[in-house]
């Protein structure tokens, strides 16, 4: 069992970032707490700069804009986990594109918003704070889809504690050590909000890095104090007779932070505005599917990840992923606060664009009709 505090990592994906020309900005990214720990490659968000923003944005990468009709071929992770990219390729909503993942292999979940800021990978998944500090940083990515939704019967994240820890309450967990899956994401930014909302000094705490797959046994081996733990390894923990849950982060924010947005690097998006299309429509469909289906994605999540289905928890997703304001707010405000961005540094809108999801122009329609 392994917990470790911004380590970098050895596997063969840094080969790739070692790159004289994205060097700078990846070091960046890491002192921004943007990469969390440097690992192999891992998960997304679309551009919608004008065209003079695209014709500046990148002076060594001139934008090509692909005729209609053209095959093209996205770069994405190939990770042990639920994703709708992977959801979306496996009900044939790529069938009738020109358009097809290309995976690349696993890549660690850190690494996922650095690698889509450079070009690396075109698409990526992951939390919305993460996005905002690597534009912040110069990174040329932006949203282009919505992710998942948190409901109380369906939260992004569960807080555990084992049923001797005498920890009841925020205050209990100054002097203990809290594992979470990574800095500058989630997991810190709405736990300290919340800690802090509660009179508790969160530099009395010890954070440190613990992979979802691992926090249950690091809990129950009192190598940590809390765990914070993601769906889908969140409904195993559940089922742990030596651990409560004490909280989930719809008990914190009622959700708000609980978004894990598709990022899409900017020149992919300049070259390729149909095959953006083609993937955001794809990944509107599949999380419409899911949220139809619980009960069926969660047996796909299950047999995905080779795990027990009574211990996967159930996904929900924003419909038609369409993306909205609040949440990106809400980590801007929150990286200010921080001081790990300036004030003004990143606007709301400099985030995220619905111009390539066409549930966003129209009405809203039931979500079987969209599939």
């Amino acid at each position: 069992m392994s917990i470790e505090k911004f380590s970098p990592s050895r596997e063969s994906a840094t080969d790739a970032l070692r790159a004289p020309s994205r060097r700078g900005l990846l070091q960046t990214l890491v002192s921004l707490g943007t990469v969390g720990s440097l690992g192999g490659l891992g998960a997304a968000a679309l551009v919608g700069c004008s065209r003079d923003e695209a014709k500046s944005a990148s002076a060594d990468a001139p934008a090509i804009v692909r005729k209609t009709g053209d095959k093209v071929a996205f770069k994405y992770p190939d990770n042990p986990s639920f994703d709708l990219i992977y959801l979306a390729d496996q009900l044939g909503y790529f069938e009738g594109t020109n358009t097809r993942p290309q995976y690349v292999g696993k890549i660690a979940a850190p690494q996922i918003i650095p690698l889509v800021g450079t070009g690396e990978i075109d698409f990526g998944s992951r939390m919305v704070p993460l996005v905002i500090s690597a534009i912040a940083s110069g990174a040329d990515l932006k949203v282009v889809a919505a992710g998942g939704k948190t409901l109380e019967e369906a939260p992004h994240m569960k807080y555990f504690v084992r049923k001797d820890s005498g920890i009841s309450k925020p205050k209990d967990l100054e002097g203990k050590t809290i594992g979470f899956n990574s800095f500058g994401a989630c997991a810190e930014f709405v736990t300290k909000k919340y800690l802090r909302q509660h009179g508790v000094d969160v530099n009395k705490i010890n954070f440190v890095v613990v992979p979802d797959e691992q926090a249950e046994q690091t809990l129950v081996t009192r190598n940590t104090d809390l765990a914070i733990i993601h769906a889908p390894f969140s409904g195993r923990a559940d089922h742990a007779d030596a651990l409560v849950r004490l909280w989930s982060d719809f008990d914190l924010d009622g959700g708000l932070g609980g978004m894990a947005p598709y990022s899409a690097h900017g020149r992919f998006i300049r070259e390729h505005p149909e095959a953006v299309r083609d993937v955001v429509t794809a990944l509107a469909k599949a999380g419409n599917w899911v949220n139809a289906n619980p009960e069926e994605a969660r047996k796909l999540v299950a047999k995905r990840i080779n795990m027990d289905l009574r211990n996967v928890d159930r996904y929900a997703y924003v419909e038609d992923l369409v993306v909205t304001e609040p949440p990106i707010e809400y980590y801007v405000d929150i990286l200010q606060s921080e001081g790990k961005i300036p004030a003004g540094k990143v606007a709301v809108k400099d985030v995220y664009t619905n111009e390539f999801n066409p549930y966003a122009q129209a009405p809203s329609q039931p979500a079987a009709a969209k599939t």
